[in-house]
């Protein structure tokens, strides 16, 4: 199968949480899960998300560290999956940057986290 039919598929939330829980890993299950709370969105909902914002806004080193561990996996759907579910994790619990500043992302506390305007 070919990446991009790896990520048009992962964008439909019925295959996206079916992959999800094919993988049988229940920490990032769990994980996904308080995600989607805070969105007010489902399990399918937050996968399909961190799909689409990986290919929208993942970067270079993004994509070259996904590409680097699907050439020694079994699994490209998997691979692929918790890769992206990773970095939206990451996004979402990373400090937002205030528009503007040159503080080092240092906002207060108040502030929205990265990635929260997108959903």
């Amino acid at each position: 199968m070919l990446l991009g039919d790896l990520l048009r598929q992962l964008q439909d939330e019925t295959v996206a949480t079916a992959a999800l829980l094919a993988t049988n890993d229940l920490r990032r299950l769990g994980q996904v899960q308080h995600a989607a709370e805070h969105y007010g969105e489902s399990v399918g909902e937050y996968v399909a998300n961190a799909v689409r914002g990986f290919a929208d806004q993942g970067n270079d080193e993004d994509w070259l560290a996904m590409m680097t561990a699907l050439e020694s996996s079994s699994d490209a759907a998997s691979t692929c999956l918790g890769r992206m579910i990773d970095w939206s994790l990451r996004r979402d619990q990373a400090p937002a940057v205030q528009s503007g500043c040159n503080c080092g992302g240092h906002a207060s506390a108040g502030a929205a986290t990265a990635g929260e305007g997108d959903r």
